[in-house]
């Protein structure tokens, strides 16, 4: 919501009362909101091709040093979680 109280959609809903002023500056402002999410993006899968490596790293010291790469019960855990219904991950909720 911005500061006149307005919704990304509110934005858009009256666009042809916008003068060409208006359309150039609203057009500008989200190309500047997308070039920043684009980079958190990049940044974010960065972060993550970091962790996979290290973990990959990890399981590959663990197999050259002979220790198991799966612990009691993570073979039980994981047949478990593919067989229980599917939670959406922002509301828990099953489908």
């Amino acid at each position: 919501m911005d500061a006149q109280g307005h919704t990304d959609f509110d934005l858009l809903v009256n666009i042809q009362s916008y003068s060409d002023a208006e359309l150039k500056q609203l057009s500008e402002s989200l190309e500047k909101d997308e070039r920043e999410i684009s980079k958190r993006r990049r940044l974010i899968h960065g972060q993550l091709d970091i962790l996979r490596a290290e973990m990959v790293r990890r399981l590959r010291d663990k197999h050259r040093s002979g220790e198991p790469l799966f612990g009691e019960g993570d073979v039980d855990r994981l047949s478990s979680i593919l067989s229980s219904p599917r939670r959406d991950p922002v509301d828990g909720s099953s489908e």
